[in-house]
């Protein structure tokens, strides 16, 4: 990895990811009935590799907000990649019904028997 990339890039990435959640970590406190920053900061926990934290704020969103879709894929996405498929198809099936099919075009796609 060069320079640049290591020590620039990277740390300027990482000092804006953190900001980014700190920012979502705010509203869900000044707004606890609100999915979105649950959502939104289960996003970021997905890309730091912190997947369970990830799966539990998506678990949280979609209770505060069923019909919150994109939350759903999301839960789909990562119990298709844990091989709980039941739970997957649960909530492609879950954001299908609220207008986005992503989720069973993805299942489908890959051979994932409902």
């Amino acid at each position: 990895m060069t320079f640049w990339r290591k020590e620039v890039i990277d740390f300027a990435l990482d000092q804006e990811t953190r900001r980014q959640m700190e920012e979502q970590m705010d509203w869900i406190e000044r707004d606890p009935g609100n999915a979105r920053p649950y959502y939104h900061l289960a996003q970021f926990y997905r890309l730091c590799g912190r997947v369970d934290e990830a799966r539990g704020l998506l678990l949280e969103a979609v209770r505060l907000e069923p019909s919150l879709a994109d939350a759903h894929v999301s839960l789909a996405e990562m119990y298709a990649i844990r091989g709980e498929y039941a739970s997957a198809w649960e909530h492609a099936r879950a954001a299908e019904s609220n207008g986005v099919s992503a989720a069973v075009d993805l299942l489908k796609r890959h051979g994932i028997a409902e």
